[in-house]
């Protein structure tokens, strides 16, 4: 063949290649922590790229450094923000967040409750969590079954608790007021004198899952605040570990969906947080094991649900923090915190 004629007939090719694929027109940037990226780009990225006929751009971090870059940003940068609740209400409350337009995402009407609107107008939580007390039945004889059995007796020398600036630390300090008989957030004084009384029974802060996982495998610890997304790797270790049954119940962690208020693809994200929340994606979300399901359609085995938040009446059973509080007390809180014990 004539090597012009050939040349040419490549190039020909090529541009009808090209003219046979649509084209990327629109980007949506998403910004999330980039924990199983893998299952995460196989069931959610990859379905809706191909639906949506646009790229997807990934933005990691943990919730501060990426609020943060939002904020620096006035508002701009990502079209949609994964956060926990703590971190989305500092958003929503800077001005950083667009309200979701409720009419382009119907799923939301499918979700239970607590997770449609958990900061009024601004993104709905795609997945539920709680926080609550894991102890060793085969180490502690008398079952947990109350957030002030953390001050027994019998658990000197065997608890531990989380860090102060993790997501679950503050909570301990409002469990430390109500066991005073007041409210933290109003008086913090009688807080940490309980704290003070707790002390003889903690062993060690943690601030990470791995370092109390590690705590109870090595028995340096019966018992522990945890967070459920938590409990499979601590039975994994420790078989006799469960999550105590409390009567005033555990307390409800969210994470949220935002669209920036500097969002470029605006209709786009609102499509995105719609799928996230579909019964399919949401029921594949839990059978793999990434996020407890917020859609009241989802469907789990005993088995499925047993790791995770789910149905009606655990549910309806979880305590909601009030965010704005605790924010604001926050600094405080961490002084007094690292004084008590000692940090």
């Amino acid at each position: 063949m004539n090597i012009a004629r050939g040349t040419a007939l490549s190039v020909l090719a090529v541009a009808a290649a090209m003219a046979a694929t649509p084209a990327m027109s629109k980007t949506l940037t998403i910004s999330w922590w980039g924990f199983n990226g893998d299952k995460l780009q196989e069931i959610i990225l990859d379905p809706f790229q191909e639906m949506c006929e646009c790229e997807i751009v990934i933005e990691t971090g943990n919730n501060a450094d990426r609020l943060n870059r939002v904020q620096m940003r006035q508002g701009g940068g990502v079209d949609v923000i994964y956060l926990t609740d703590s971190f989305s209400q500092m958003g929503a409350e800077l001005g950083l967040f667009q309200p979701v337009d409720r009419s382009m995402v119907p799923n939301i009407e499918g979700l239970y409750e607590m997770a449609q609107a958990p900061q009024g107008e601004y993104g709905p939580a795609y997945t539920i969590g709680r926080v609550g007390i894991v102890y060793d039945t085969a180490q502690v004889d008398e079952p947990i079954t109350s957030w002030n059995d953390l001050w027994r007796e019998d658990l000197a020398s065997s608890i531990s608790l989380p860090g102060i600036t993790t997501t679950a630390g503050p909570m301990v300090v409002l469990k430390a007021g109500e066991h005073a008989g007041t409210d933290a957030f109003e008086d913090a004084g009688p807080a940490f004198a309980s704290l003070e009384e707790l002390r003889p029974n903690v062993v060690k802060n943690y601030n990470t899952g791995s370092e109390m996982i590690n705590l109870f495998s090595t028995g340096e610890i019966t018992t522990s605040i945890a967070q459920d997304f938590a409990l499979g790797q601590i039975k994994a270790a420790v078989p006799t570990v469960e999550w105590a049954d409390l009567e005033e119940g555990s307390i409800a962690t969210l994470n949220t969906i935002n669209i920036p208020a500097g969002a470029a693809e605006v209709e786009l994200a609102h499509e995105y947080i719609n799928f996230v929340l579909s019964p399919e994606i949401q029921q594949r979300l839990a059978e793999e094991g990434i996020d407890a399901p917020v859609h009241t359609a989802v469907d789990l085995t005993d088995e499925q649900a047993a790791q995770w938040t789910y149905g009606d009446d655990m549910i309806s059973s979880l305590q909601r923090i009030d965010y704005t509080k605790m924010n604001a007390a926050k600094e405080e809180w961490i002084d007094r915190w690292n004084e008590t014990f000692g940090m």
